[in-house]
């Protein structure tokens, strides 16, 4: 970045406090109903963009979910939803196994020393997330409901041996997520730890005796525990420092030990990122092995023969793979893997190869293999990019911009990728859309994205990242410092981004988008409310638009969950806070155009928060589009869908950014 544009975006971006002029009349509704889908106020689509953007709808991606003797089970999606298949061998042929309306969500197949043969996949009904676990038999190809039909079930988990099952449901209260375990030959469940909050599975002893547990409550705050199968005592472990992040808490493979990965204090100093740990509580040896990398360690996995450990550290939103040897923790050399984000990790269930699902900027995700012994690496599947060039993919670079306030007398640097047009002359000036992820504890991460490739190589509109305070993967300092009262120093990043914008030579920035889905929808409705003189257009879907009804009526067991990352609005003092700085509350300031886009069924953000802020910039003379599906929840899953929402975006950049 040129010196000049750093010294020019130090300025604070303030946020500003102007309004717009009284009310005006509400603009007349044009309302279009099709089978589930309601649309307000948006256009026919043309033709000729429905044709244009097609194959950049028909690219899709392929991600591991697990083993299957040699061969792999893997998630994706030949028609209208992502499905189960099975591929035998490189590059094989894919055997559609389920084929269902509704998308698939987690997979887990029966252990290799087990005499099982299938796998346990989860499916809701409309995106509602009240996810059912079912048993799927590849020997018979039968399907057999292992939950009760109406609880939200989730984290599927099977002993070593495949004769326990254990997983994590709401069936007791509705409220509480209890761990729960059952005798698969039997399928008997039994609540096993009824502790109160959220409890995850996390892993089998050798032995099927004791059972790893935790306890979330926020991106920052998790407890672990062991509780006994037979028995249900459950014992906490303690945590240093008194709280801290933990996931991936796993056993030894020799079973006295575990592996995990934290972010406590070592030796009594704080840390800042997630590190990969070792801990032998009956000799007490404690061991930091990713100690020299000042980045999070994302992903754990182990070997059934115990002999490797695969983990993956995010380094700036590339993700590196390692793999040590067992219990030696030596480096195990790997071969070179292509740049990107490497997630779902998972060894054959002899020890030798590792599988993982690799997503590229320019390359949609698919499932890798390597063989450990010979350090080779083989491509399993090949997904299509709707035949397109690929090699006219955009990729996008790191950049870095100056924001408000400062560290260590430094101005703060706020991270972005950047999706730049090709071949655009020189002085030319093209629009930007800011894409701002959800969470807020999410992370921007420099994946496909049709939507941007399409910006970019068809309409010339280039796209923005950015991981503004609150995002994950960059410590928890950084990660803490939107929570609560802090929520709109987050949107002052975004006006920080603004001012980056204005000293880019090849950005324009009387042109300029945001767009977000779920806590980014949030953050689209409080740009457009702060800086509306500087941002044309925005694209919300499923946002938050006040947060004191958003929890009022978000499902009661995230209810808690939620108050923990934005505050209890039960307090008066965040009350006042929440209607200080929610979008509803100033719906006035929002002059900008607006699409917002929803589920009907979210468990999340639920629909009334689209509808409220619709009504409300509607009742200041400001036109919206409205899209709601009645068959989908928290986001878009199902292909028709997905294609009308994405086409009915595409013409609303063209109509706000190019002026078509």
């Amino acid at each position: 970045m040129l010196l000049s544009a750093l010294l020019l975006a130090c300025a604070t971006p303030a946020i500003a406090q102007k309004k717009t002029p009284g009310p005006s009349p509400s603009p007349a509704v044009a309302r279009e109903q099709v089978g589930n889908r309601t649309s307000e106020n948006i256009p026919a689509i043309p033709p000729e963009l429905t044709e244009r953007l097609s194959r950049y709808q028909n690219t899709r991606g392929a991600t591991f979910a697990g083993w299957s003797d040699d061969c792999l089970l893997i998630s994706t999606r030949f028609a209208e939803t992502a499905q189960a298949h099975r591929v035998c061998a490189p590059m094989g042929m894919r055997e559609q196994l389920t084929f269902y309306p509704e998308p698939l969500a987690a997979i887990e197949a029966a252990p290799s020393r087990s005499n099982l043969d299938g796998f346990v996949f989860g499916k809701d009904v409309g995106g509602n997330e009240f996810w059912q676990l079912h048993w799927f038999d590849l020997a018979s190809r039968e399907t057999t409901l292992l939950t009760d039909g109406k609880a939200r079930n989730q984290g599927p988990l099977f002993s070593h041996d495949g004769r326990q099952f254990a997983w994590s449901s709401t069936a007791r209260n509705g409220k509480d997520t209890d761990v729960w375990v059952m005798d698969f030959a039997t399928r008997k469940p039994r609540v096993l730890v009824t502790d109160g909050g959220q409890w995850n599975a996390m892993d089998f002893s050798p032995d099927g005796r004791e059972l790893l547990v935790m306890k979330y409550v926020s991106a920052a705050e998790s407890y672990p525990g062991v509780v006994d199968v037979a028995s249900g005592k459950l014992t906490m472990f303690p945590v240093d420092g008194g709280k801290a992040s933990l996931k991936d808490f796993k056993y030894a493979p020799d079973g006295r030990g575990v592996y995990y990965i934290s972010d406590e204090p070592v030796d009594g100093k704080p840390q800042e990122f997630l590190t990969l740990r070792h801990h032998d509580p009956k000799t007490g040896k404690f061991e930091v092995l990713t100690a020299s990398t000042q980045w999070d360690v994302a992903d754990l996995a182990i070997a059934d023969d115990g002999k490797h450990l695969a983990y993956t550290t995010n380094e700036d939103g590339i993700y590196k793979l390692h793999v040590l040897s067992l219990p030696s923790h030596r480096e195990v050399k790997l071969p070179q893997l292509p740049v990107g984000v490497v997630v779902n990790l998972g060894f054959s269930p002899d020890g030798k190869r590792l599988a993982v699902t690799l997503n590229s900027a320019t390359s949609p995700s698919d499932v890798y293999v390597i063989d450990l012994a010979g350090a080779k690496l083989a491509r399993w599947t090949q997904s299509e990019v709707g035949g397109l060039d690929a090699s006219k993919f955009v990729a996008p670079t790191l950049v870095h911009y100056p924001t408000f306030d400062t560290v260590d007398g430094k101005p703060r640097e706020i991270s972005a990728f950047y999706y730049r047009p090709a071949n655009v002359p020189a002085g030319k000036k093209v629009p930007v859309v800011i894409n701002i992820h959800g969470g807020p504890e999410g992370q921007s991460l420099p994946l496909f994205n049709p939507t941007a490739q399409f910006l970019a190589n068809e309409l010339g509109v280039a796209m923005l990242l950015p991981n503004v305070r609150g995002s994950e993967g960059y410590g928890k300092t950084y990660l803490s410092l939107d929570n609560a009262a802090n929520r709109e120093d987050s949107v002052k990043d975004i006006g920080a981004l603004l001012d980056w914008i204005a000293t880019q030579p090849d950005l324009d920035a009387s042109r300029v988008g945001v767009y977000g889905g779920s806590y980014g929808g949030y953050m689209v409705l409080a740009s457009l409310m702060h800086y509306s003189d500087r941002i044309k257009a925005g694209v919300d879907i499923v946002g938050i638009s006040h947060f004191g009804t958003f929890l009022k009526n978000t499902e009661s067991y995230r209810r808690d969950l939620r108050r923990a990352e934005y505050g209890d609005e039960r307090d008066p003092a965040m009350a006042k806070v929440f209607d200080e700085i929610s979008p509803l509350n100033h719906a006035d300031r929002i002059a900008s155009r607006l699409f917002v886009a929803q589920g009907k069924n979210d468990p999340r953000v639920p629909y009334t928060e689209a509808e409220q802020i619709v009504k409300a910039v509607r009742a200041n003379g400001q036109p919206v589009w409205y899209l709601l599906y009645d068959d989908e929840g928290h986001g878009f899953k199902k292909k028709t869908n997905v294609d009308y929402f994405n086409a009915a975006t595409m013409l609303f950049w063209e109509q706000a950014l190019l002026g078509k």
